[in-house]
């Protein structure tokens, strides 16, 4: 009985989360007169919006941006990331714990604070309306550099000493021998790289004017909000829509990965 109570309220809180989504899901499918109600059938559903959508704007080449600027970020941050990780939790070195205690410390200061920073950083640099103006800001992470650094905790020394013994450098160690022991952290750290670099809005708003370099999310944005939608609200959700599919396809593959990481490496400190 009990076990029936839990899973009554879990596929409960389940419904109430997901249907927001599946709102918009559904509501992207219906005729603009039918937008308004909270059903989710209709018995009119058409893809006419979706391809209003891809006739209005270049969704196209902005979907190939945001993947270009998306994986870069997700690569350079598990790359570097596991790199620091690695050093602030098996090496021995001065001023490790006051390193350790900045990076953490950086977590606390909000995005908005160094915004204006890097975009004068960028405009000295000449990179503005570039791939690289896109990808400099988030070439690393302080929760990338933290969540390796704890999992990295619990890899057995006596294995370090055996791979150092043999002859590896420590960068072999840490990409033929921890590496594929990290799956799961790996796989946590470029999910949620990926996810907040596909999402980002703000710093593309400010360093992209060219239109044939904006990502998804930016041009979606300006899209709904700048008048090319003409306060058609089917048009607006169909772009919202193709916006999240693939974070929802990449999280719903990568789930179990992401869960057991959260699990093991938030415990040990």
């Amino acid at each position: 009985m009990k076990r029936t109570v839990k899973y009554v309220i879990l596929g409960l809180g389940a419904v109430i989360f997901a249907y927001p989504f599946l709102w918009m899901f559904a509501s992207s499918l219906k005729p603009e007169a039918e937008i308004g109600g909270f059903g989710l059938w209709s018995p009119h559903f058409t893809l006419s919006n979706y391809a209003q959508v891809f006739e209005r704007i270049p969704l196209g080449r902005a979907f190939l941006n945001s993947i270009i600027v998306s994986l870069s970020a997700t690569i350079s941050v598990v790359v570097f990331g596991s790199m620091v990780g690695y050093a602030l939790a098996r090496l021995r070195f001065i001023g490790r714990g006051t390193l350790y205690a900045i990076v953490v410390f950086t977590m606390t200061l909000p995005f908005q604070i160094t915004l204006i920073p890097q975009y004068i950083l960028m405009v000295k640099l000449g990179i503005t309306d570039t791939y690289l103006a896109l990808v400099a800001p988030t070439l690393m992470t302080a929760f990338s550099i933290i969540l390796f650094r704890q999992f990295f905790l619990y890899v057995p020394q006596a294995l370090i000493d055996a791979a150092r013994i043999d002859g590896c450098s420590e960068i072999r160690i840490l990409f033929r021998v921890i590496w594929p022991l990290s799956r799961p952290v790996v796989i946590t750290v470029s999910l949620l790289t990926f996810m907040s670099s596909w999402n980002e809005v703000l710093w593309p708003l400010i360093v992209v004017r060219n239109r044939s370099l904006m990502t998804m999310p930016q041009l979606v944005t300006l899209f709904t909000i700048g008048g090319e939608a003409e306060s058609l609200l089917g048009l607006q959700l169909a772009a919202a829509t193709l916006l999240a599919l693939p974070i929802i396809i990449a999280y719903s593959f990568f789930q179990r990965y992401f869960v057991e990481s959260m699990a093991s490496a938030g415990i040990k400190g």
